[in-house]
């Protein structure tokens, strides 16, 4: 049977907008992401689900592109019979895993506090989970992983892109020059590299920045004429856009450089300079965008960092 790609648009209370799902028409019915937990969205899903002769029962399997509430939340409206199939690294997140959160809290106090953030500041922690009241509390039914096939979407096959998220994968397909991206590439706006606490608390957090950056690489690799992105139109100048983000990203990190030939700072410092508009409101975005390009800044050996009560880096000699 030809599948057939179809691309729901689901409102969402975040300053992004819209978010976008798909239905994927073939052996199976497959709902890629689940939009948010709200009750625009699910009215929103359940109208487009009918204009294409559809309805919640026939669908077979949602699989995830990453775990962020407005890609997940609807499965709370969706029958347990339902497979979910996404990263493993899902779980802790759609299942809003208690163990998992409190080591979320301790983990960012600790990181704020060695990035030199101010002490009134710490009223942001307690804001920073504020977005899971859109979430899910599910489970995966089955974990994938890169290369893998997924039963129903015969010639799509998974890749890990992490950096906007740890969970993220996209779905590629090679004869078509297809890829479903998730929040990968956006045409739109860049994709943030969000910062999160490592699954296993015995790791160091990975570097988001670092991994966006190699996962945006590998489109370069592919022919891919278009990707279905989780927010906005289509990207159809993949290669075009890809290393225009990278450039921009670049010079980004060469302004924090030249800053720190100024003087040293800590990261909280810099994040201030660099967004003095709205790091009082969005702290978490950008002070990941902030240690994504000093983690960048110490790969290419630019910066030197000094140890004490917070992380203070200079510009290298």
């Amino acid at each position: 049977m030809k599948e057939q790609l179809y691309k729901l648009v689901l409102p969402t209370p975040f300053a992004v907008g819209d978010v976008n799902v798909y239905i994927v028409k073939g052996q199976s019915v497959t709902l890629i992401d689940a939009g948010v937990k709200t009750k625009e969205g699910w009215e929103a899903f359940i109208r487009q689900l009918a204009q294409l002769g559809l309805s919640i029962t026939d669908i077979d399997q949602v699989v995830l592109t990453h775990h962020h509430p407005d890609h997940v939340g609807l499965l709370d409206f969706f029958d347990h019979n339902v497979r979910v199939i996404g990263h493993e690294k899902n779980e802790p997140w759609i299942s809003q895993d208690p163990s998992f959160f409190t080591w979320y809290d301790q983990f960012f106090e600790k990181l704020f506090e060695r990035a030199g953030v101010d002490k009134s500041f710490q009223f942001y922690l307690r804001k920073l989970r504020a977005s899971l009241k859109y979430s899910c509390k599910r489970s995966l039914t089955s974990s994938v992983k890169e290369g893998d096939k997924i039963d129903g979407l015969t010639d799509w096959r998974v890749l890990e892109v992490p950096g906007h998220a740890q969970s993220h994968i996209a779905l590629y397909h090679e004869n078509n020059e297809l890829l479903i991206g998730g929040d990968l590439l956006l045409h739109h706006i860049s994709s943030n590299p969000l910062i999160e606490p490592p699954i296993n608390q015995n790791e160091p957090r990975a570097k988001s920045l670092l991994q966006y950056n190699n996962s945006l690489k590998r489109l370069l690799e592919l022919p891919i004429s278009c990707v279905y992105a989780g927010h906005g139109q289509e990207v159809t100048n993949v290669h075009e856009l890809v290393e225009e983000r990278l450039t921009k990203q670049r010079d980004r990190a060469m302004k924090i450089l030249q800053l720190l030939k100024h003087q040293p700072l800590t990261a909280f410092d810099i994040c201030k300079e660099l967004f003095p508009a709205v790091y009082e409101k969005e702290l978490g975005l950008t002070m990941s965008e902030t240690i994504g390009q000093l983690d960048f800044l110490e790969e290419r050996g630019e910066i030197d960092i000094e140890e004490g009560n917070h992380l203070v880096y200079s510009a290298r000699a």
